[in-house]
């Protein structure tokens, strides 16, 4: 069986939020990375569904708008409802994404809809909490976020 990155990961002793390079994959020229955007600590906090579903739509929309360049290839929930896995175009840094993420989180207090929540646009409509997602938004934007999972020393 085929050896998963984010499987080796001690989540026992991250600290949460915080934004990780998860890996690069280089094939004929081209690079894509992927980044862990972890916003609750591992086995100790999780967002409900409604809020990490409404912050995967917000976050999906401005993650494209705050990154330069066109980069975004996807924003994807983690099953474990603590965060999400960014997978873009080149190699940006892990400060780069950090700050895009709390631009991102920033712009979430001032938003009154959502986008795409209707049954032709989204594949559970009704599994939708803004105010649950600008609650994660305030506390992420609280702690701070860091660029290194083991140290809370750097926080942009």
């Amino acid at each position: 069986m085929k050896e998963v990155e984010s499987f080796k990961l001690d989540h026992t002793k991250v600290k949460a939020p915080y934004v990780r390079a998860a890996g690069v994959l280089t094939r004929d020229g081209v690079s894509i990375s992927k980044f862990d955007l972890r916003l609750t600590q591992p086995n100790k906090e999780f967002m409900t569904s409604p809020a990490l579903h409404t912050l995967e739509h917000l976050l999906a929309t401005f993650m494209r708008e705050e990154l330069p360049g066109d980069i975004v290839i996807d924003l994807s929930p983690m099953g474990c409802r603590t965060g999400f896995y960014l997978i873009v175009w080149g190699e940006p840094t892990t400060e780069d994404v950090a700050l895009a993420l709390k631009r991102s989180l920033l712009r979430i207090g001032s938003v009154t809809t959502v986008p795409a929540t209707t049954e032709v646009e989204c594949g559970n409509y009704i599994s939708h909490s803004l105010d649950e997602a600008k609650t994660v938004a305030r506390n992420v934007l609280s702690r701070g976020i860091s660029t290194d999972p083991f140290d809370r020393t750097r926080v942009v």
